[in-house]
C-alpha cells in the first residue's frame, strides 16, 4: 500500500501512533493505525473472508477515539478488493455550531 500511495502521490503515513481521548480526557495508551493518508483518514488494512460488523465497529471506534472523523476498510482476504468506508460525524459538535 505504501508503494501505490507513494505511486499516486497521495500523502500517507504508515503505522502512525495516533492519541486516543475518552470523555474529553487524553489517555495514556494510544492507537496504531495502518495508515493515515491526507492527516486526516484512517485506513485499516485486513485479509478476511470478509468485512463484518465487528470490523466496522473496530473502524469507527478507532474514529471516534481519535477524533478524526473517516476511515476506510480495506480487505484483501478476497478475490477481488472490498472495502468500506466509514463516517463518524460528532453531533454534537455539529449542533453546538448551530448556535
Amino acid at each position: 500500500m505504501a508503494i501505490e500511495f507513494a505511486a499516486r502521490e497521495i500523502p500517507s503515513v504508515r503505522e502512525v501512533e495516533l492519541p486516543v481521548h475518552y470523555k474529553g480526557r487524553l489517555l495514556t495508551c494510544s492507537y496504531r493505525a495502518d495508515f493515515v493518508c491526507y492527516e486526516s483518514i484512517i485506513v485499516e488494512l485486513k485479509a478476511l473472508q470478509a468485512i463484518t460488523g465487528i470490523e466496522q465497529a473496530q473502524l469507527l471506534n478507532y474514529l471516534k477515539a481519535t477524533r478524526l472523523e473517516r476511515g476506510l476498510l480495506l480487505n484483501f482476504g478476497r478475490q477481488s478488493l472490498e472495502f468500506k468506508r466509514v463516517v463518524f460525524s460528532n453531533l454534537r459538535k455539529s449542533a453546538q455550531s448551530a448556535d
